[in-house]
């Protein structure tokens, strides 16, 4: 596989950056592609993407967005579906989001064992202050 992007779930959820969606797509056989893109304009691509925009450096709290993305993923991926999910680079947004699907499929009891998951995976990993707060209220038990 790639380097440019990896696997979250074995075999069912992937990440990476907004240039390596098709790639997985094609080389993974990805059913259904989240952008978390806020600046993210109308898709020419083959390929299903669902749009669900988290603000970047908005001073407003991100968590109706951060929970809606974490959602749509956790249910793609019950329904049986290839999950690939993205920002720009693959590393606030995508980490943020990363963290939210270990936690809601409880692979990780704390947001910091997922966020040290994810960043096991995808070392580029960096999520800011405010969106590890969001994490913090949308899991509390976290």
């Amino acid at each position: 596989m790639s380097e440019a992007y990896q696997q979250l779930v074995k075999d069912r959820i992937f990440i990476g950056g907004a240039a390596d969606a098709k790639t997985a797509v094609e080389n993974e056989g990805i059913d259904v592609v989240f952008d978390l893109r806020a600046e993210a304009g109308d898709n020419d691509e083959s390929y299903t993407r669902i749009h669900a925009p988290i603000v970047d450096d908005s001073k407003e709290h991100q968590d109706e967005s951060i929970q809606e993305a974490v959602d749509g993923v956790v249910t793609a991926y019950e329904e049986g579906k290839k999950v690939f999910f993205h920002c720009a680079g693959g590393s606030n947004r995508t980490g943020t989001v990363a963290i939210g699907t270990l936690l809601a499929l409880g692979e990780a009891k704390t947001v910091e064992e997922a966020e040290q998951m994810a960043t096991n995976v995808r070392p580029i990993i960096s999520v800011k202050p405010e969106l590890k707060e969001s994490l913090h209220r949308i899991f509390p038990q976290a």
